[in-house]
């Protein structure tokens, strides 16, 4: 595990603080879970748009060999 540090109002750092370490773990979890998701959702954005742009690419009549072509040139 890595450690964040995240700004909240000092009312919540004050309800963390005074948290029990079970519920801290909850709160830890929740968070977790919250930024897990959003990672998910780009991933998922990015395989998309890779698909769209492989799309577009093969009906432009790029192939395999073209692409190998063009990147050897670099």
């Amino acid at each position: 595990m890595s450690e964040i540090t995240i700004e909240v109002s000092p009312e919540i750092a004050a309800a963390y603080q005074s948290a029990s370490l079970q519920e801290r773990k909850k709160i830890q979890s929740i968070v977790s879970i919250l930024l897990q998701k959003q990672v998910d959702r780009d991933i998922a954005l990015l395989r998309e748009l890779m698909d769209e742009i492989s799309d577009k690419a093969k009906s432009r009549g790029l192939t395999p060999e073209i692409l190998e072509s063009i990147l050897n040139e670099q």
